[in-house]
């Protein structure tokens, strides 16, 4: 299995052992190298703390620094998701992975020293670039590239539960920490937080380097080359722009989910340790039974896009439940409840994305393009989500109930949508594809 012993290698003649090796380490590291970048969704209180203690943010300000810093992470993705799908497909995996991996590791430990608030603004930006115009196109393309076609979306579902297991296994890890080092003042928790998660990163680096093998055919074109006949294929495609627009608002609602962590402190004032366990639960342990789940149902079904538009309406309904459910302490768990079951469905949903690509017959030489293209689009609302809806809490800090009945109705409105998208995309899909098998009847005859 050590690929750096070997040249190239047609992906077919991996062992399953080395396949399902590849499989776990891409889904585990899509968990755990981007948690740095995204720690106020787990800790948004201790964040908020080390932010205040270091002079990074004021306590009338942190919610909207907070939103700031992703904002410039996100910016920074925006730009980068393209070029990284394009890197994708003309720069090895091996090499993409193993970079993306350290040079985040480092920047990681930087970030652990809470240093200034412009510094802070030049480290997310260099996340940005290390996470995504580096590792980011490699996350799906990996996937695709030891699975058959139609095992994409069991896999990719399976991916996902990877995914939530090494986070929810690490969330409670982090948890741990953060709550034994609570009385060592503002800063210690979230510092011993970060070096930890550096090391961790850096580890998968190692992995990546000694482990992923140089897959023979894994570009388009000969010796890599970029051609921009690829790119127009991609920006020519109607399923691919129809993908991210479903993908779009999507992600909207499915990282909106994650205000039930302020939900529960401002509004419903949950005790902080159980809002940690709760937080770690719906941002990775539902991952381990709903992304498998939805993507043996998509596998089923033969067209993820209806599950998707099914379970984005099922979100709709359950958000706008959530903006009108009365602050009340005898309701406490009835909202932990829903925020752990909307949790289920947004994280399913999401988890199935990128299998509209291959209903949709984009080709394997293309999907780091096409994937790229996907998430210039989809993952937007990370420009300005995050910023909105901190500058709404900010200005509701007195009646942080207002805030939320806001926030969730926005997302509701999200989630309606995306179903329309995707129930578009299934029927574009079932004409494309019926156009393909009669070309081929036609060739044949």
């Amino acid at each position: 299995m050590l690929s750096i012993l070997s040249g190239e290698r047609p992906a077919r003649e991996l062992t399953f052992a080395h396949r399902a090796f590849l499989l776990i380490l891409v889904s585990i590291g899509s968990s755990i190298v981007y948690t740095p970048a995204y720690l106020q969704y787990v800790f948004d209180q201790p964040l908020q703390n080390a932010l205040i203690a270091s002079g990074a943010a004021s306590q009338e300000n942190v919610a909207t620094t907070m939103g700031t810093l992703l904002g410039a992470y996100s910016w920074t993705a925006l730009i980068c998701y393209l070029p990284s799908g394009i890197v994708a497909d003309h720069v090895r995996v091996r090499t993409l992975a193993w970079v993306g991996f350290g040079s985040t590791a480092l920047l990681t430990w930087w970030y652990a020293f809470f240093p200034s608030f412009w510094v802070l603004i030049g480290l997310f930006v260099g996340m940005g670039i290390t996470t995504i115009l580096i590792w980011w196109g490699i996350r799906f393309k990996l996937v695709r590239l030891v699975s058959e076609e139609d095992a994409y979306s069991r896999n990719i579902g399976i991916s996902y539960g990877f995914y939530g297991l090494a986070g929810l296994l690490l969330g409670f890890f982090n948890a741990w920490i953060v709550s034994l080092l609570a009385d060592q003042g503002g800063i210690v928790p979230m510092r011993t937080l970060l070096l930890v998660l550096g090391g961790i990163i850096m580890t998968l680096a190692v992995l990546s380097f000694f482990f992923i093998p140089k897959f023979k055919g894994e570009f388009a074109s000969e010796g890599g080359r970029f051609s921009v006949g690829q790119l127009g294929q991609v920006l020519s495609n109607p399923v691919v722009w129809l993908a991210a627009l479903t993908l779009f608002f999507v992600y909207f609602f499915y990282t909106g989910v994650n205000q039930t962590t302020g939900y529960m402190n401002d509004v419903m004032k949950i005790a902080p340790g159980i809002v940690l366990i709760v937080g770690s639960v719906r941002t990775y342990g539902v991952s381990l039974v709903s992304a498998p789940a939805f993507g043996a149902i998509a596998e089923w079904l033969r067209s993820p896009s209806r599950v998707i538009g099914i379970g984005s309406v099922v979100a709709a309904i359950g958000l706008a439940v959530f903006a009108y459910l009365p602050a009340s302490a005898g309701l406490a768990y009835v909202a932990v409840i829903m925020a752990i079951v909307l949790a289920f469905v947004a994280n399913g949903v999401f988890g199935i994305c990128s299998s509209q690509l291959t209903e949709g017959k984009v080709p394997v030489g293309v999907f780091g393009t096409a994937t790229g293209l996907l998430s210039v689009i989809g993952f937007l609302p990370d420009t300005f989500s995050y910023i909105w809806f901190g500058s709404i809490r900010d200005a509701n800090q007195d009646n942080p109930a207002v805030a939320f009945n806001q926030i969730f109705l926005i997302l509701a409105g999200a989630a309606v949508i995306a179903a329309i998208c995707a129930f578009a995309l299934a029927f574009v899909a079932r004409k494309r594809g019926a156009t393909v098998e009669a070309d081929a009847t036609a060739e044949e005859a």
